[in-house]
């Protein structure tokens, strides 16, 4: 899942928490500044000072990774961290020079000690940089492994659930083929189609092309159902572009035929509709009830565990697949944030 984490280490640089933490912990080397023994003025007003100081250096420094993301994103990650700390040593040379030609009053005692506060300054900063560099190199590193186990995990179940759907599948067609001859080309064109998806390992894909793969099984199970089976389509003119995990809406859709069409003599509705927020896309999935009772078939979950698994990992967590039972029906609900 190639857009579902970050894939250089720059990208984790741009999220909030590993902002709001990279400020914290300027405020706390301030703080250490401020505390130090030798320190002549009022703690806290060089602690403000420091303070001030060290935020526009990391400021600068994040603000130069950015501008410098894209030709960086084919760099070493090694390259990278050695242009991280020329960055920091950059920024911290350009604050100093600047606070120095602004507030030379202030420094009017140790005036000529200039170059020992520069050198000072600039070690100050080059040790900084390096514990930086490796506390993140440390978190990218658990970061990446935390992926590849997630990755193991979901090509589990993705394992678990495509030699199900393609039996399934092959068993429907393999009905119809004898009952329906002249419908059998069809079939089959969708059948390739839904096998490319299924065999094709876990990926994303457009939303669009998603609900097409769904919109084909139902095919293929009409075919099957006849008018036992009542599809009601309700999508915008213009789909939400997103991506979602490949096959993540079918196996939703042969859930709801599976617990809310089959079982029942006079067959079921089976309710697909999609639309936006101004910060999420929605795919809701809705199948009537049998009013009858049956025999309750809650199966394995295979399909429902996997998908909801691929969309919390594709989305880090953002994204959510939920299901309930109102007014009758039985719901799914995915929800992808924008921007995924």
């Amino acid at each position: 899942m190639a857009h579902a984490h970050p894939t250089t280490p720059l990208d984790a640089l741009w999220r909030a928490p590993v902002i709001i933490w990279t400020m914290l912990a300027g405020e706390g080397l301030a703080a250490v500044l401020a505390l130090a023994p030798g320190v002549q003025s009022d703690r806290w007003a060089y602690f403000g000072l420091a303070s001030l100081l060290v935020q526009w250096v990391l400021l600068l420094t994040l603000g130069g990774l950015y501008l410098l993301r894209r030709p960086l994103s084919v760099v070493r990650p090694q390259r990278v961290a050695y242009v991280a700390l020329g960055l920091l040593l950059l920024a911290a040379w350009a604050i100093f020079l600047l606070a120095w030609w602004l507030m030379r009053g202030l420094f009017s005692d140790a005036a000529t000690d200039w170059q020992g506060m520069f050198l000072r300054y600039t070690a100050i900063a080059i040790t900084v940089g390096l514990l930086g560099l490796a506390a993140f190199q440390n978190h990218w590193r658990t970061r990446q492994l935390a992926v590849r186990a997630k990755q193991s995990e979901l090509e589990a179940l993705q394992a678990r659930i495509r030699p199900h759907f393609l039996f399934n599948t092959l068993n429907t067609g393999a009905a119809l083929v004898h009952q329906r001859p002249g419908e059998t080309e069809r079939l089959l064109l969708d059948l390739a189609d839904l096998f490319r998806a299924a065999l094709a390992g876990p990926r994303e894909i457009p939303l669009a092309e998603e609900l097409a793969l769904a919109r084909r099984y139902l095919e293929i199970e009409s075919l099957r159902f006849g008018d036992r089976l009542r599809v009601d389509w309700r999508l915008p003119e213009a789909l939400p572009r997103v991506n979602v995990p490949a096959l993540s809406i079918q196996p939703l859709v042969e859930n709801a035929i599976r617990h809310g069409v089959e079982p029942s003599s006079s067959g079921g509705d089976v309710h697909i509709e999609a639309g936006q927020t101004t910060d999420a896309a929605w795919i809701v999935i809705r199948n009537s009830l049998p009013t009858s009772p049956v025999r309750p078939t809650t199966g394995h979950q295979v399909g429902l565990n996997s998908v909801r698994a691929r969309v919390q990992a594709m989305t880090e967590g953002r994204g959510s697949v939920e299901t309930r039972v109102a007014e009758g029906h039985y719901l799914a609900l995915v929800t992808i944030p924008l921007g995924t």
